[in-house]
């Protein structure tokens, strides 16, 4: 493993980010004076940040129409299904017609994961008010009692939902393969490798991992 020295200069300049969470600036700054990777990479990639839609059904139901399928045709399939009812929430997807749903380019099975989603979020089933004031791990558990709702999807929630600062997805393979290629001189890592790269990243580890996305692929992907 190369050695990840930690630098003790002046960070690198930080380039503001419209409509950045007001965190991001400094987390930016934190990191780039820490991490040599991220001293790197920051200056170049700084023009965009995480987002959120605002509305956390969509977020969610986004999630599950791309499970295991590439962005593009996540894209695709989400355009075609968003056309469906008048307005996208719980309410009106659970109106919708399976056929109709499987038309769009969706499984059986996301059709069923898409439609459990509806029925949580309609029958209040999920403490959604109190989101904002709970931890992390309070969350994930929560959603991950939904179908369809995995460990990895409920830490992209964190993300580009609740805009959480310090959120790591081990699960993610654009994170790992990002940090192959940037300490790793491209051979593959291990959770633990990873975990170990992170450990410099706190407490802003959803900001180094959106770098790590960013390296990957200038184009950023909004859940």
């Amino acid at each position: 493993m190369e050695a990840i020295k930690t630098i003790i200069k002046k960070p690198a300049c930080v380039p503001a980010v419209a409509d950045a969470p007001a965190y991001w600036q400094d987390a930016c700054a934190h990191l780039a004076g820490r991490d040599r990777v991220l001293k790197r990479l920051i200056p170049h990639l700084g023009d965009t940040c995480l987002s959120s839609r605002g509305d956390a059904f969509v977020t969610l139901a986004r999630s599950i129409v791309g499970q295991q399928i590439s962005v593009k045709a996540a894209q695709s399939v989400w355009n075609r299904f968003a056309a469906l009812p008048q307005r996208m929430t719980p309410a009106l997807v659970l109106k919708l017609k399976v056929d109709d749903m499987r038309a769009a380019g969706l499984s059986a099975r996301k059709v069923e994961y898409l439609v459990d989603l509806a029925l949580h979020f309609d029958g209040r089933r999920l403490h959604v008010d109190d989101w904002p004031g709970m931890d992390d791990e309070t969350i994930v558990a929560e959603l991950v009692a939904i179908r369809g709702i995995g460990r990895w999807t409920a830490e992209m929630f964190l993300m580009f939902h609740l805009l959480r600062p310090d959120v790591l997805p081990l699960d993610d393979v654009g994170l790992l393969k990002g940090i192959s290629q940037n300490y790793f001189s491209g051979e593959p890592v291990s959770r633990s490798e990873a975990r170990e790269v992170a450990q410099a990243w706190q407490p802003w580890r959803s900001v180094a991992t959106w770098y790590m996305w960013r390296s990957l692929e200038a184009e950023p992907v909004v859940y």
